[in-house]
C-alpha cells in the first residue's frame, strides 16, 4: 500500500528470506567466511547455529549463490523432520539422481556410487541441512555415517548443519559425542547492534528503491531495537507495521508513534 506513496519499487521489509536483500553485519560475514573455510578445506561438518529470525537461512541461500556451481553439486534440506530412508531418497533427489534402492542399505550403496562418480568428475558434493534441531537422533546418527563414505584423500560429502540454539543442546548430549567429535568448523550468528540496525534499515529501504524517503527517527529506531533485540525477522515485521502506519497519516518520516502502533499489532499477533 505504501509503495507508491514513498517511491519504493518493491516490499523492503518482507520476511522472505531474499539473498538480494542480506546486510552483512560482521557477524554474518565472519559466518561466511567460516563456511568458505570449512567448504574449502573439506572439513567435513560444518555447523552454523542462529537464533530464529537471525537470518540463517538468508545468509544459506547467498552462500549458495556464490558457490562456484562448476565445482560444487549440492543437495538442500529444508524440512528434517524425516526418517532415515527419506534421508537418503531426499538426498539422491536433491543431486538430480532417479531414486533406484528402496531399503536403507540399498540406498546408501546408490549414494556412494552417485557420490564416487561425481568426486571422479572433479565435483564436490556439499549438503545443507537447515532447522537441525528437529531432526531425529537416528537421522543425524545416519548422517555421521554418511560423513565416513571417503576414498583415500578425501570425503565423499561436505555437510553443514544449520539449526536454532536447541540444536547446539542437542550436540551437547552424550549419544552424540562421536557426531560432535567430527564438528571441526563451528560459528554462531550474532543479532544486530543497534548501529547495525540502523544501517540495515537504510540498507533495506535503498534496495527497495527508496530514494531518502521514508526515513526512521532515532526514537523509532530505538524502539524497534528494545522490542525486537536485534533479530531481523523481527525488525521486519515492525518496519512494515510501522511503514504503514506512517503511510496512513502521510507521513515522510516514521516516528515513535508509528513504532507503538506497529509494536501493539504485533504483539496482538503474537498472543492469537
Amino acid at each position: 500500500m505504501y509503495e507508491d506513496y514513498y517511491g519504493l519499487i518493491e516490499l523492503p521489509f518482507n520476511i522472505t528470506p531474499d539473498p538480494k536483500f542480506l546486510y552483512l553485519s560482521p557477524s554474518h560475514q565472519e559466518a561466511i567466511q567460516h563456511l568458505n573455510y570449512g567448504i574449502s578445506e573439506r572439513k567435513g561438518f560444518i555447523v552454523l547455529i542462529g537464533e530464529v529470525g537471525c537470518g540463517k537461512t538468508t545468509l544459506c541461500r547467498h552462500f549458495l549463490n556464490n558457490l562456484d556451481h562448476e565445482q560444487y553439486d549440492t543437495a538442500l534440506i529444508m524440512n528434517p523432520r524425516m526418517t532415515e530412508t527419506q534421508l537418503l531418497r531426499t538426498i539422491l533427489e536433491e543431486l538430480g539422481e532417479t531414486v533406484v534402492g528402496r531399503s536403507c542399505n540399498d540406498l546408501i550403496s546408490q549414494v556412494n556410487k552417485i557420490l564416487l562418480e561425481r568426486i571422479n568428475q572433479g565435483k564436490d558434493i556439499l549438503l545443507i541441512v537447515d532447522e537441525c534441531q528437529n531432526l531425529s537422533f537416528e537421522v543425524l546418527e545416519q548422517l555421521r555415517l554418511l560423513s565416513n563414505l571417503e576414498t583415500d584423500k578425501q570425503k565423499l560429502l561436505q555437510i553443514i548443519l544449520m539449526g536454532q540454539p536447541e540444536f547446539k543442546d542437542m550436540l551437547s548430549e552424550p549419544r552424540l559425542r562421536q557426531l560432535r567429535q567430527r564438528i571441526l568448523v563451528n560459528y554462531e550468528l550474532k543479532p544486530l547492534t543497534f548501529p547495525q540496525l540502523e544501517h540495515y534499515i537504510r540498507h533495506r529501504i535503498a534496495l527497495a528503491g527508496g530514494l531518502g524517503r521514508p526515513q526512521f527517527s532515532r526514537w523509532a529506531s530505538r524502539t524497534i531495537y528494545r522490542a525486537s533485540q536485534g533479530i531481523p525477522r523481527i525488525i521486519n515485521n515492525l518496519c512494515d507495521k510501522a511503514l504503514l502506519a506512517s503511510f496512513c497519516r502521510q507521513g515522510d518520516t516514521v516516528n515513535f508513534w508509528d513504532v507503538r502502533r506497529a509494536l501493539k499489532e504485533y504483539n496482538a499477533l503474537s498472543l492469537t
